[in-house]
């Protein structure tokens, strides 16, 4: 196992949670050295039972952070990157690795070589690094201030190279890569083929919220991709009651888990998050149970360990709602949301117990109207998982294969050797069994 397959992410947005202004300093303004800030969060981070830190934007952009202006600078709402390197230091003197999130489709346009173009035109030594359409420059999916980068220049591919290879020589562990489904798969190989003779153990996630996800890892060379398709499945199929989804896209899921570990989730920056996407406040439990016994790589949206609320609306500046600022240090939580915080706590427990899960094929037992119930096994150890999930509000009872089972998690208890467990409305059950028959 690599140390990628033990990893559970805490994902934070730093711009958000360390309450930076919204828009970038005056150039004459001195760095705000709020980023140091975040190692006072590595004791809460592990008490949860995860041990990265994967963040948002840090480079200088316009705004959000995703309409970078140069990826060698840390946003100076955010500090500089001696903050930077001293936060990953902290975190790694724990344990803990750290994760950077990475912009390459496209950039703000106040980027240096982009500004050069808008001034100079055809005579700027960057022209080639864009894309004209009409009288202005392709754009990300229609937004004005994003514009794209030219994937098939070659110098786009040496700057990424170089962005990537410069903050990994500061002991990053590895990258997310914002809007991946829409750059060219190739460019992602000839880049990330380029980093791993450098930095073999580097780990790199694709944003991929459609399309061919299996071909982003064997076309683009990446480790990893987010797995949005059982993210929707997850709450969609709880408030619909309709296991029947969750249980295909597992199946789904599956296939995927014969290529790669999926970057498994049930909420991000960019989502509304679980606690408000839910109709039955109870299902909570459900959804956290599915993503942190199925395969995949999980993460955490740092406020739903609290059971934090909030809506995404399609509007300008309709993310706030769910990248919220945050206390300084985690006592400003208060006792709010403990209870969730400990059913984390519990299931990423099981998590840690049986590691193996991170490959693990899901093999469903019962897919009724209200009831979904799936195992998974070590195939090295015949150690296994079982998992029970009443949807409902009626009483309920689901099959599970015969084996001498251990409660883990949960309201309902399997009894050892038994083939199935009752469970209460709204219940649910995890155990485990160090040897099947």
């Amino acid at each position: 196992m690599s140390w990628s397959d033990h990893a559970i992410w805490w994902h934070v947005y730093p711009l958000g949670f360390l309450g930076a202004e919204r828009a970038a300093l005056p150039a004459d303004e001195p760095p705000r050295h709020r980023l140091p800030a975040l190692a006072d969060w590595l004791d809460h981070l592990i008490g949860l039972g995860c041990n990265g830190l994967a963040l948002g934007p840090v480079f200088a952009s316009e705004t959000h952070g995703y309409d970078t202006v140069d990826h060698f600078r840390i946003d100076p709402r955010l500090g500089t990157e001696d903050d930077l390197t001293e936060l990953v230091e902290r975190a790694a003197a724990r344990g803990v690795r750290v994760l950077l999130d990475g912009v390459f489709h496209h950039v703000g346009r106040s980027f240096g070589p982009f500004a050069d173009v808008a001034r100079r035109g055809a005579d700027s030594p960057y022209a080639d690094w864009f894309i004209s359409e009409g009288d202005d420059f392709r754009t990300f999916e229609g937004h004005h201030r994003l514009v794209a980068l030219n994937h098939a220049c070659p110098a786009v591919a040496d700057h990424v190279t170089a962005v990537l290879g410069h903050w990994l020589d500061r002991g990053v562990a590895g990258w997310r890569l914002d809007a991946a489904y829409a750059v060219p798969r190739p460019f992602w190989r000839t880049v990330t083929d380029r980093v791993r003779a450098r930095f073999p153990e580097a780990w790199f996630s694709g944003e991929v919220i459609h399309g061919d996800y299996a071909a982003h890892v064997t076309e683009g060379g990446l480790d990893s991709v987010t797995q949005y398709e059982l993210w929707k499945a997850i709450w969609s199929s709880l408030n619909d009651t309709n296991p029947h989804e969750l249980a295909w896209a597992l199946k789904r899921h599956n296939a995927l888990l014969g290529t790669f570990a999926p970057q498994t989730f049930v909420g991000n920056h960019d989502v509304t998050r679980i606690a408000s996407r839910l109709r039955e406040p109870r299902h909570l439990a459900h959804a956290l149970t599915v993503l942190f016994t199925v395969g995949g790589t999980p993460s955490v949206y740092a406020g739903d360990e609290r059971a934090w609320r909030g809506v995404k609306e399609e509007r300008e500046g309709g993310d706030d709602a769910v990248r919220p600022a945050f206390p300084a240090t985690p006592s400003g939580l208060g006792a709010e949301g403990l209870p969730v915080q400990r059913l984390h706590q519990s299931l990423i427990g099981v998590r840690r117990r049986n590691a193996w899960l991170v490959r693990a094929q899901t093999d469903l037992h019962t897919v009724g109207q209200a009831v979904l119930s799936y195992t998974l096994t070590d195939p090295d150890t015949g150690s296994a998982v079982a998992v029970a999930l009443n949807y409902g509000a009626e009483p309920a009872t689901a099959a599970l294969p015969k084996a001498p089972w251990t409660h883990a998690a949960g309201d309902a208890v399997v009894p050892s050797g038994a083939g199935s467990v009752s469970l209460p409305p709204l219940g649910w059950s995890v155990a485990t069994a160090a040897r099947t028959p």
